[in-house]
């Protein structure tokens, strides 16, 4: 945790990955996010992965420094009480963010009754109102018929959730973004933020949609090739596989400094009538590069590889499994500055990872822990909404709200 962003206050309706990753970004920073879920858990209370007792890793991880409250949301005087706390007078507060669907008592019309000045981000599936989820999105932009093997026309989708978290960052973005625009005019308002269009607009930056309306090509496979220079995975004399890259003119002088392979390149360039130190000629020749790159690695044995690289600056990397980044890679563990060993009620204690940035002017702290569903209720309801013990033990009589349950 880094506080930077000590006295902001976010209230927080959100399930699976996007919402809940904008929200647990602002908290590691400092935010005091609070979560509301309904009584029992929502719909991502127990997505996997879960423990043997069916405690969920993945729930906990994205709600690492956050508050909860639990309510019978059907409950009007529930609702009440969120309306309420949303809109809470003063500078930090009156921002709402959710993925949820923001309407009837949740819509910023309804919200804006109770304070003019509500910030409210809505994440939604597309910019039409339909339902839509990462590898829905995915698969709408063309990525999965540019992942996998050249020569397999099957789609393969990619298992990392790319538009979740690009959509998170950005929702966190737009929250502080927001923020400073109501500090400096007084006003609130309603962000709606797409998936669909957090893909589409990643389609646009990265040259796609250029690239097809100007030059009229299309995009195809490359399997392991960088595409626009070169790279490409090689297998080491020991079995290894290793991703070698050079992309920049460093990159490339390094990788011939490093195999012997320098003569052997400007003679290979000047067969093919390309000048290889520039990096879409070496896209052109990726497969010949490959070949007399495949022949000095295949001879050599990791250690030795890994030596020439590191003293000539190459741009590589030994794959290794998800198993083995975990259990031996000190990169994953508290011997990384932004990893903590941290003790999660219900599942254990194990590293837990802050923010992966750093910030000069302030202290890094351990990462906090995700909440017990509830384990906030009492407290934000007597520090915040500023009710009675008498008060809040109706509530919870009456089942309206609820502590957390062990």
């Amino acid at each position: 945790m880094q506080n930077m962003l000590n006295g902001l206050r976010i209230v927080e309706a959100s399930a699976f990955v996007a919402a809940p990753m904008c929200g647990m970004t602002l908290a590691q920073l400092g935010a005091d996010v609070i979560r509301f879920d309904q009584i029992g858990g929502g719909i991502d209370y127990h997505r996997w992965p879960v423990t043997k007792d069916d405690h969920s890793i993945y729930w906990a991880e994205l709600n690492k420094g956050k508050r909860s409250l639990a309510v019978d949301l059907k409950n009007p005087e529930a609702r009440e009480l969120i309306t309420r706390l949303i809109a809470l007078p003063g500078p930090s507060g009156g921002i709402m963010s959710t993925n949820l669907p923001a309407k009837g008592w949740l819509s910023h019309e309804s919200l804006c009754q109770h304070r003019a000045d509500v910030i409210q981000l809505a994440i939604v599936g597309d910019r039409h109102g339909g339902t839509a989820v990462d590898y829905t999105v995915n698969a709408k932009v063309g990525y999965p018929f540019l992942t996998g093997p050249e020569d397999d026309d099957r789609p393969i989708n990619h298992v990392l959730p790319a538009w979740d978290i690009t959509a998170a960052l950005l929702a966190s973005t737009s929250l502080l973004a927001a923020l400073r625009f109501r500090d400096q005019t007084g006003k609130g308002q309603r962000i709606d933020l797409a998936l669909a269009d957090v893909a589409l607009a990643t389609v646009g930056h990265l040259g796609f949609v250029g690239e097809r309306k100007i030059n009229g090509t299309a995009r195809t496979r490359g399997g392991n090739y960088l595409y626009g220079a070169f790279g490409r995975d090689f297998t080491t004399a020991d079995g290894e596989r290793v991703m070698v890259m050079a992309i920049s003119p460093k990159m490339w002088s390094g990788l011939l400094a490093a195999t012997g392979l320098k003569d052997a390149m400007a003679a290979l360039g000047a067969r093919l009538g390309l000048d290889l130190d520039q990096e879409g000629a070496r896209y052109t020749a990726r497969r010949e590069i490959a070949d007399l790159l495949a022949s000095f690695i295949g001879s050599q044995p990791l250690a030795a590889l890994a030596k020439a690289f590191d003293a000539q600056g190459v741009c590589w990397g030994k794959y290794q499994s998800m198993t083995d980044l975990i259990d031996h890679d000190p990169d994953c563990s508290p011997a990384n500055p932004i990893y903590h060993l941290v003790e999660q009620p219900d599942i254990g204690t194990y590293p837990v990872a802050g923010q992966a940035m750093h910030f000069g002017a302030v202290t890094r702290e351990p990462a906090r822990r995700a909440p017990r569903l509830g384990e906030h209720t009492d407290e934000i309801l007597a520090d915040l909404l500023g009710l009675s013990s008498g008060e809040i033990g109706r509530l919870h009589d009456a089942g309206i709200v609820a502590g957390p349950t062990r």
